[in-house]
């Protein structure tokens, strides 16, 4: 009997998957699943990614102190413990915290409500970038079951995409709040701004409590071992490098929701090119299409310093929104896309968070 989405693929002796299949049974590509049953889990697993784009645009300073703790500690706890709880755990996080930040009181002064202020953003900051350690690495392995030569177009939809359209959220959002509140209420504004960052988190709770750990995650964890730093060092210590320095490199007067409304036309840019460059990371492939794209973003942006006299005038500030807006395009199709990809995808399954 067939089931739907099975695979009747041989396997050739010489191949990767006749290894794969000696020694960890059949391929991932190759297990009875639907296509649904193949593809929610990297929706479950990426698209809690919105909720920081929104969160991480309408909350910053002190915020990103947190997320460098909840880097290292959501890391360490997707390889050491679970994917599922650590991806649980920061949808916790924001869910509680965005709510704290709404509702910051401090006692009624402004410095009591500025310091609860501050201490909310932190640990709101915790749970924005546990997402990534635990998020975008569950998302590539639940890919793995998916049809090949489709893969990078889902990771890619379900991770960078959503945090895009998150932060055009993050811009559109206030300037309807500001527009709805007028000036005279932005006490009220920014806090509704900050609570409606409860809602992401809280949608997505129910689709991960349903969810079951990737198959390459409970092929190949090592939590139950002491991991071997040394060899995780020797083996993969230059592509982590080259990641690294990849992702290193790469008017007063006016109404606030004037200077949201120009925030969203310059954040919408990034959508076009994140969802193109989706699909030609599977067609092109990873190298190519981060390679291409970092150049042709290189090449708009001298031809935005050459004609920077020109666009720098208030007269010309639609021209300087449309230039600029390419060159973001551009970066969200080739690094924005396939960094992330390329560093979930550069070390054993084991030691990834």
């Amino acid at each position: 009997m067939k089931f739907l989405g099975a695979s009747e693929k041989a396997i050739d002796d010489s191949s990767p998957e006749r290894d794969e299949a000696g020694t960890h049974g059949t391929p991932l590509a190759d297990h009875r699943k639907s296509r649904w049953e193949r593809s929610w889990p990297t929706v479950a697993c990426g698209a809690g990614l919105f909720s920081d784009g929104y969160v991480n645009g309408n909350v910053n300073s002190i915020a990103f102190a947190g997320t460098v703790v909840g880097q290292l500690v959501f890391g360490w706890m997707s390889d050491h413990v679970s994917r599922k709880w650590a991806l649980m755990s920061s949808t916790v996080i924001l869910f509680v915290f965005a709510a704290l930040s709404a509702g910051s009181y401090g006692g009624g002064s402004i410095n009591g409500m500025l310091q609860a202020l501050t201490a909310w953003r932190f640990l709101l900051g915790i749970g924005i970038d546990g997402e990534y350690p635990a998020g975008s690495v569950a998302c590539a392995e639940s890919t793995g079951e998916l049809k090949e030569g489709h893969r990078n177009r889902w990771f890619i939809m379900f991770t960078n995409v959503q945090i895009d359209v998150g932060f055009v959220a993050s811009s559109f959002v206030p300037m309807i709040v500001v527009l709805a509140c007028t000036d005279n209420h932005l006490r009220a504004a920014w806090r509704i701004c900050l609570g409606l960052g409860v809602i992401p988190p809280l949608s997505l709770i129910y689709l991960r409590l349903k969810l079951q750990e990737p198959e390459e995650f409970n092929r190949e964890t090592m939590k139950n071992t002491r991991t071997p730093w040394w060899l995780v060092i020797k083996f993969y210590w230059a592509r982590l490098l080259v990641v690294s320095i990849l992702a290193i490199i790469l008017g007063d007067s006016a109404p606030i929701w004037k200077s949201f409304g120009w925030n969203t036309i310059i954040k919408l840019f990034y959508l076009p090119g994140a969802i193109s460059g989706a699909f030609l990371s599977d067609i092109l492939g990873l190298k190519i299409a981060l390679g291409s794209f970092v150049l042709a973003q290189g090449i708009v942006g001298f031809i935005m310093f050459g004609c920077y006299a020109y666009l720098d005038k208030a007269s010309t500030v639609g021209g300087f929104v449309v230039v600029y807006g390419i060159f973001l395009s551009l970066r969200e199709a080739g690094p924005g896309d396939n960094i992330g990809l390329v560093a979930s995808k550069t070390s054993a399954t084991a030691i990834r968070g």
